[in-house]
């Protein structure tokens, strides 16, 4: 709109120049008088275009890109009509020339031969002027556009930084909002360091629209679990403006609900943490803990959001070698695996308590060793150990436990030595030392 502007007051002030011409006048006996105003020349009447123009658009740019448009078409076509800017002092053309008039001698017009127009040459002497005045508007007209492109870029810029502003101060407001949240409770405290209370799924921080870069995406069936294409609404925050976003929501563009999160936990500039919502609640979160850009945790949660499952890839091999199961709030058990995927160790609860553990203690990829606990007070003791020392997949030995002055000792000892299911040797300890042996096989005498 300001080209087309400069357009329409180069163009007036073309036309007003050719009009402003006095008519020729055959020369006549009486007295020479002064020559009437002609007005303003057209370079007058271009510059103050121009001037009017750019006045204009820096008056208007205070209301926006079409005040700025509305103004410089105004100004411009002002300065082109009176041939002097808006604010540019005076009364038009009439002020350029002394109060005479025109600065022609007192003897009449200043042509060869006394008076009237010369006969020759005016039309080559119009010929090169109008080709001036069209090298002085294409001038113009070049000069507008480079202070369009200027003044556009102003505006981008200033919305830019608007924008930017915006967001610094609605993240601002974020940061106040959750610092003067209510601490924890001592409960809350204690259920979270509990390492047998399911951990609850991690709560999303309320941050403002305003903040984030926004735009909609289709998301192919599959992508998410998701068993159908959907249209979601995606959200880019990248707070230091790095080019590597820090947080990317997608969520339903009619209800707002949360459907998938990728988070930059490390702020290294990749990813490392993707979230699955169902129902706008935590569903399943996948992490690369370790930041070598492979996952290393997935952990599963429930509809009351707390979790339900947790699988570890402990040392990086892409295996599953930890898995953690929740039941009602608790820890349920956990499973350890080896390098060959065999199962090491798995512990088994009840109400927070540990009261089983199976074990492979020779790591032959066979469990061997099956140790039970009770509570004493407000810790758990070994009150129970069997064992397969003949490798025969079934405990051959039995070891009970008691507590004597705050210790756990052996108490008693039962062995299986044939592997028929029968008891055969009976050792007895007192204070964790032997005391009597029973050979009740008499086949197996002498030991």
């Amino acid at each position: 709109m300001a080209r087309l502007a400069l357009f329409v007051a180069l163009a007036v002030a073309a036309c007003s120049s050719r009009g402003s011409q006095a008519p020729p006048v055959a020369p006549t006996s009486t007295p020479a008088v002064s020559a009437p105003a002609a007005g303003p020349t057209a370079g007058q009447r271009t510059d103050a275009a121009l001037s009017g123009l750019v006045m204009g658009a820096v008056l208007g740019s205070m209301f926006g890109p079409i005040g700025a448009a509305v103004g410089a078409t105004g100004f411009a076509v002002y300065g082109a009509v009176r041939g002097t800017p808006v604010l540019g002092g005076g009364g038009g053309y009439g002020a350029t020339y002394p109060a005479g008039g025109y600065p022609y001698p007192s003897s009449g017009y200043p042509y060869p031969g006394g008076g009237g127009y010369p006969s020759a040459g005016v039309p080559a002497a119009e010929a090169q002027r109008e080709a001036e005045l069209e090298g002085q508007l294409e001038q113009q007209v070049a000069k507008g556009d480079a202070l369009e492109d200027e003044i556009e870029a102003e505006l981008r810029r200033q919305e830019d930084l608007l924008k930017q502003i915006e967001r610094e101060e609605a993240t601002g407001s974020a940061l106040d909002a959750e610092a003067s949240a209510p601490a924890p409770s001592q409960g809350e405290l204690v259920a979270r360091a509990d390492p047998r209370s399911a951990p609850q799924a991690p709560s999303e921080r309320d941050l403002p629209i305003a903040i984030f870069e926004a735009d909609q995406r289709k998301v192919p069936k599959g992508t998410w679990g998701n068993p159908k294409e959907i249209t979601a609404k995606r959200l880019v925050l990248d707070a230091d403006r790095d080019g590597s976003p820090e947080l990317i929501r997608f969520v339903d563009p009619k209800t707002g609900a949360l459907l998938y999160k990728e988070e930059d936990r490390d702020y290294d500039g990749r990813m490392d943490s993707w979230t699955r919502y169902e129902s706008g609640l935590v569903s399943e979160i996948q992490r690369d803990t370790d930041g070598d850009g492979k996952l290393d945790e997935w952990q599963s949660y429930g509809a009351d959001g707390r979790m339900t499952r947790r699988e570890v890839d402990r040392d990086a091999d892409g295996a599953r070698d930890a898995v953690y199961e929740y039941s009602s709030g608790v820890l349920l058990s956990e499973r350890h695996s080896g390098k060959d995927g065999k199962l090491e160790r798995a512990v088994y609860y009840q109400d927070r308590r540990l009261v089983r553990a199976e074990e492979d203690l020779d790591r032959d990829g066979a469990l061997d060793t099956w140790t039970y606990f009770q509570s004493a007070g407000d810790q758990e003791v070994v009150s129970r150990v069997e064992k397969d020392t003949q490798k025969r997949g079934k405990p051959d030995t039995f070891e009970t436990y008691a507590q004597v002055a705050g210790k756990t000792v052996l108490e008693k000892r039962e062995e299986d030595k044939n592997g028929d299911g029968v008891v055969d040797v009976l050792s007895l300890y007192e204070n964790g030392k032997l005391k009597e042996r029973q050979i009740l096989d008499p086949e197996l005498v002498p030991l």
